[in-house]
């Protein structure tokens, strides 16, 4: 391995074709450090090291496939949309990452060819920053500009995430929607930032709240929290209704591995998870219900057994 290629894909994802010939490598030594699949050629004229590219997961790649594009723009160009929001660190829950995401900070018409988008778009004070050493576009801009990128449900996610995360806050999103101008797309944007709630922790606790609003489930209170007096520890629930009397419990893998603790087995934690559930059912008399992600893909269904237990099912 090279050191010198090995600095510049730790220092900017990949190098560039000029660069691997200011050090040597003529046509025919990088076709072969292609064909053996010691390099991987990103992008058209930029590279990275085979081995490190081969142990990489989805998102790593998209990242390095970022800064390839970042490297090779002719214009000055910041990571935006669904590029700024993999650098946020958003879940882009089903979410392509096969195209860049480029906005010029000049104001000039983008275009779109080989995997990249270049939009067009006017930056203004504090729209732009720098994450992981590149330019991004903020997180609030970056929530913004998912709202016309993805649909209802998939912008939802997003948002849910940047919010709880301390990334963006409502009032910035306010404040940062109420100064664009003419955007593309935005019509969805309004009705994205009434809906989403930081308190949501999850991709599935997301999306069970869209469930419920698309199926018209009253809306339910978030992390609700029922105090124990014997131990003085709280309860909180997913989502809950407690004059009705019912609760809900979002089964999914990230709930698994944040309430896990450390050395804890799997099914001890099943087992202390019933245990916290029969006790809560103990405190207020309630009702729970669990759902998981099989549960999204039956709307209609899932939603219907949520009414029953509130006891509201002839108000579908």
């Amino acid at each position: 391995m090279d050191p010198a290629l090995a600095f510049l894909c730790d220092q900017h994802g990949v190098f560039l074709r000029r660069e691997a010939e200011e050090l040597g490598y003529n046509d025919p030594a990088i076709a072969r450090a292609v064909r053996s699949g010691e390099w991987v050629r990103v992008r058209h004229g930029a590279y990275h090291l085979g081995p490190t590219w081969l142990s990489a997961d989805e998102r790593t790649r998209y990242g390095i496939l970022c800064r390839a594009a970042l490297r090779q723009a002719d214009t000055d160009v910041v990571l935006s949309h669904v590029s700024a929001a993999h650098e946020w660190g958003s879940p882009l829950w089903d979410v392509s990452l096969r195209e860049v995401d480029l906005t010029r900070v000049d104001g000039r018409t983008g275009r779109r060819a080989a995997g990249v988008h270049q939009h067009r778009g006017v930056l203004v004070e504090g729209d732009v920053e720098e994450r992981h050493g590149v330019p991004v576009v903020s997180a609030t801009r970056t929530a913004l500009e998912l709202t016309t990128a993805l649909d209802l449900e998939h912008a939802l996610v997003e948002l849910d995430y940047l919010l709880h995360h301390g990334l963006t806050t409502p009032e910035k999103l306010r404040a940062r929607y109420a100064r664009m101008s003419q955007w593309p797309h935005s019509l969805r944007t309004d009705l994205v930032l009434r809906l989403a709630d930081g308190r949501s922790e999850s991709v599935g606790e997301s999306r069970m709240r869209y469930l419920f609003w698309t199926q018209r489930v009253p809306p339910p209170t978030l992390n609700h929290e029922v105090f124990d007096p014997l131990t003085g520890k709280s309860y909180r629930v997913d989502f809950a209704w407690p004059e009705l009397g019912v609760f809900v419990e979002f089964d999914g893998k990230e709930k698994y591995l944040r309430h896990r603790r450390p050395g804890e087995s799997l099914e001890e934690y099943l087992l202390r998870e019933r245990d916290r559930q029969n006790r809560i059912c103990e405190l207020t008399g309630w009702t729970c219900l669990r759902v998981g992600w099989s549960h999204l893909g039956t709307p209609v269904t899932t939603a219907a057994r949520v009414r029953r237990a509130l006891g509201l099912l002839d108000a579908a």
